[in-house]
């Protein structure tokens, strides 16, 4: 008996091992960790059972066959992060770079599977050379079954996807379809053609990480939520983000204690807003006003910033926050915010978040290139996502709501539940200077009269008490008391229970 667990225990250390000492060197001489050692920071210390630790490879072509590691590239199983269970894979770049096969895919597969049946996350830690080579035909079938699962579990768990190496051509696909991507600074990238594919077909000279690095992606693409320096960081992040998400579509989302009065009044608030209409603020000084101890993780932080989207706490439990942000384009929506914010609220809303939206926005941008870019069916998505939505919605109007941006931000009429404003809330077709020079157009030489109907076009609608008296806005409530009156509106809609007609699936405006 002692010769079998012997063998047992030497087969285990082998399959740990990887690669082997050098190759598990030269990761870290790359700044990288491994496969077993990012699974160790993520997961709580003894948490973790691995499945399907002695699988190899089938293939027999190019001398595979002599050629065999257990594990075939890539670490399986489940474990749990502050005591609530995720499964997980993690891709072993020493072994075969990491490239997907045949039955690498099969790990991948069965972990998935688990997942939706017993209603937990599943995070992908990505460090893949692509397909294996050697296998064909059989790696790209293994692809589309990854594919596949990521389709079916979507909506049913949460799928997060952590970037910590190379990912590219089809590799790149599993994680686009999982809600959240985050990668490391300097050692990931994600493209579906690389460098040297660009430069021969299209004669541009470009570098990896100009082409798929983790700046491209949080600035310019969007493909990616957010970017961390080095592999410790980005784990200990992952671990903050997931105690903000509920286990699957069916839990509601997770309490945590909290410290932090839900009576607070906050006099600064009331100095929030500046006298002239026309100065910036920042709105992230309100979220974190609102949020249980100031806790805000925000997501696609550096990607149209003129709209801001993450996760607080109120009263302990996870709230989704929409804000528009007056410091860029003095919070318009374009094209981009609009489909930054769409999927945000479309999470939330398969996943029972809660939804609060701060509004001060002008109106959408103007412009050929909004147009051309089809502005129209890319703010009708954020448009659509708030109006399918079924969770809880609190909405505070700050201060401009203008023109059909006021009905895509999560109006009244969108269902929205609870919607405030403060009194320097301005609910109108548009701003008084612009409505004055269309009402009175025969009136523009003369400046006086111009001003003074601009005065009384202000007085009359450029305050929330129009809205107010039609029911558009069930209160207009004073800065201070902002967080004690929205954690109060959170807590009466604890037991909504709103259902959209019965549909195969919507066909939202992609």
């Amino acid at each position: 008996m002692q010769d079998i667990l012997d063998e047992l225990d030497r087969r285990r250390q082998e399959a740990r091992m990887g690669g082997g000492t050098n190759r598990i060197e030269a990761q870290h001489a790359k700044g990288k960790l491994t496969a077993r050692e990012r699974i160790e920071l993520l997961l709580d210390p003894g948490s973790f059972e691995e499945w399907d630790m002695f699988v190899t490879h089938r293939c027999t072509d190019f001398g595979m066959a002599d050629t065999k590691m257990a594990g075939d590239g890539v670490v399986t199983g489940w474990g749990t992060i502050n005591g609530r269970m995720t499964y997980v894979f993690s891709q072993d770049f020493t072994v075969f770079g990491g490239s997907l096969s045949e039955t690498h895919a099969k790990k991948i597969c069965k972990i998935m599977d688990m997942a939706m049946r017993n209603g937990a996350p599943v995070i992908g830690i990505n460090d893949s050379g692509g397909a294996r080579i050697q296998e064909g035909v059989a790696s790209l079938g293994g692809y589309a079954d990854v594919f596949q699962m990521n389709t079916l579990a979507s909506g049913v768990v949460p799928q997060i996807s952590m970037i910590m190496g190379p990912c590219a051509g089809g590799a790149v696909y599993s994680p686009a379809m999982t809600d959240f991507i985050f990668m490391v600074k300097d050692t990931s990238y994600m493209f579906v053609t690389g460098p040297d594919v660009v430069k021969t077909v299209t004669n541009e000279i470009v570098t990896a990480e100009e082409l798929g690095g983790a700046k491209t992606h949080t600035t310019k693409s969007s493909v990616a939520d957010g970017a961390f320096d080095n592999d410790v960081e980005a784990l200990a992040s992952l671990r903050r983000f997931f105690d903000f998400l509920p286990l699957n579509n069916k839990e509601k989302p997770p309490h945590r204690p909290f410290f932090d009065s839900t009576d607070r009044i906050d006099y600064s608030l009331d100095t929030l807003i500046p006298d002239n209409p026309n100065k910036p603020y920042d709105m992230k000084e309100l979220i974190t006003r609102l949020a249980d101890e100031g806790d805000f993780f925000e997501l696609q932080e550096d990607f149209a910033k003129n709209i801001v989207t993450g996760f607080i706490r109120m009263e302990g439990s996870t709230v989704g926050v929409v804000a528009n942000q007056p410091m860029v384009l003095a919070g318009v929506l374009d094209i981009n915010s609009s489909r930054k914010a769409a999927r945000f609220v479309r999470f939330c809303d398969c996943f029972n978040i809660p939804i609060l939206t701060l509004v001060d926005v002008p109106g959408f941008l103007p412009g050929t290139s909004q147009e051309y870019g089809g502005v129209i069916k890319h703010g009708a998505k954020l448009l659509f996502a708030y109006g399918e939505a079924t969770v809880p919605k609190v909405t505070l109007i700050t201060r401009k709501a203008y023109g059909g941006a006021y009905d895509v931000m999560a109006s009244k009429h969108l269902r929205g539940d609870v919607n405030y404003a403060w009194p320097t809330a301005e609910i109108a077709v548009m701003g008084a200077k612009g409505a004055t020079e269309i009402l009175y157009r025969s009136e523009l030489g003369d400046k006086e009269k111009i001003a003074a109907r601009t005065a009384e076009y202000e007085r009359r609608f450029a305050n929330p008490f129009v809205a107010a008296e039609k029911g558009f806005i069930d209160d207009v409530i004073t800065p201070h008391s902002s967080r004690k009156r929205i954690a109060r509106a959170f807590a009466s809609l604890r037991n909504k229970d709103l259902q959209n007609p019965w549909k195969k699936h919507d066909n939202i405006p992609l």
